[in-house]
């Protein structure tokens, strides 16, 4: 990528037009906003629409939206939703067939998906958004509906200015500073008479619409505020992932008694898949009318914490809740790195704060790094 040296800032009038901008090309913002007591991501049209003065508090199985004392759009770590539920959605129709007398028909279903813009990324997600694109984009054999979304998606980043209970993308070298991957990067920068954005380009479409806004140069002390920003989110992170050699450490203890510990707590409900910004499982479901007239295929998301998944001639292959955490923790954090060449997991907490109850994979890796270390030293 080239580097575009046009830092500037921006006003919140700004960012406005930047909406209005996105908009004018055509495509469809989607960003952050508030509803159901969270903080989700939902078609955007108005700064307004943001969630000003709120921030949420997160832990193990914990979520709760609070009040902040100031007015910050962004003062947020990041809630359910990622932007894989646009990219790679949770249900995708392949193709329909009807009956009408003696002919049969199969038609094709019609995937013509809307140009997205998203609002506010931030470094782990974009961290996870290449993830799917190597995992759906980077073998021979591409995934066209993945595709179709992918390519014409535009970027508007967003540095972190608030780390969550659960956040780790510290550790994971994912964040919280945007590095790479956007068409436009932001950072909120929040004074006691001001509140700008010091913005960038990463693109040339970032650029062409960078150039359209109402903006001034950034000074030196509004770079200078913009690192401080990001370097006081990575203090403030609420878990750490041990620094080892994970793959090799969880691969050489198969059989550790951990495995067996966290299946008397987990309740295999697959939240943590389905809020994972990288997992892509999916399945194939055919359905039909009662009639017997029509009949839809299509791809929905699964898990591999379903016994169902791993359903063969004869069984299922993992049938105990022992063995299926154990295989999503193992690909997530060991196999993935054969397959793809890097972890695939980036730090962001969801599995964490969305488990029913509160397994911690941090935690889950540090207990077995702590006894094994433990084992060595005696």
């Amino acid at each position: 990528m080239d580097n575009f040296d046009d830092a500037s800032v921006i006003t919140r009038d700004g960012l406005q037009c930047l909406l209005d901008a996105l908009a004018e090309r055509g495509y469809t913002v989607f960003g952050p906003t508030v509803r159901d007591q969270a903080i989700v991501y939902d078609e955007l049209a108005r700064t307004g629409e943001l969630p000003a003065g709120w921030t949420d508090e997160q832990d193990g199985g914990h979520y709760r939206l609070k009040r902040r004392s100031d007015e910050a759009l962004f003062g947020y770590a990041v809630g359910p939703h990622s932007w894989k539920r646009f990219l790679h959605p949770p249900k995708v129709s392949l193709w329909q067939a009807t009956r009408n007398g003696g002919e049969l028909r199969f038609v094709p279903a019609r995937d013509d998906p809307p140009r997205y813009a998203f609002f506010g990324v931030r470094a782990c997600e974009l961290a996870a958004i290449g993830i799917q694109d190597r995992v759906l984009l980077g073998d021979d054999y591409a995934d066209p509906h993945y595709r179709s979304r992918r390519e014409q998606a535009f970027m508007v980043a967003i540095n972190c200015s608030e780390a969550g209970g659960t956040c780790f993308c510290d550790s994971m070298d994912t964040g919280p500073d945007v590095r790479d991957g956007y068409d436009l990067a932001l950072t909120e920068l929040l004074g006691d008479d001001s509140h700008l954005f010091l913005i960038r380009s990463g693109s040339e479409q970032g650029a062409a619409i960078l150039a359209e806004l109402p903006r001034k140069p950034a000074t030196d002390a509004h770079q200078a505020a913009a690192t401080a920003v990001v370097e006081k989110t990575r203090s403030q992170m609420g878990r750490s992932m041990p620094q080892t050699a994970i793959p090799a450490l969880l691969m050489d203890n198969l059989e550790h008694p951990r495995w067996a510990d966290v299946a008397d707590r987990c309740l295999s409900c697959a939240n943590c898949t389905m809020v994972c910004p990288t997992c892509f499982c999916t399945t194939v479901e055919d359905t039909s009318d009662l009639e017997g007239a029509s009949a839809e295929r299509s791809r929905r998301w699964d898990s591999c914490f379903t016994s169902d998944f791993s359903y063969i001639h004869g069984g299922s292959v993992r049938n105990s809740t022992r063995s299926r955490y154990r295989q999503w923790m193992t690909h997530k954090l060991a196999t993935w790195v054969d397959q793809f060449g890097t972890s695939g997991c980036v730090g962001c907490g969801r599995c964490i704060t969305w488990c029913p109850v509160g397994i911690d994979i941090t935690e889950e890796v540090r207990a077995i790094h702590d006894d094994v270390s433990s084992g060595e030293r005696q």
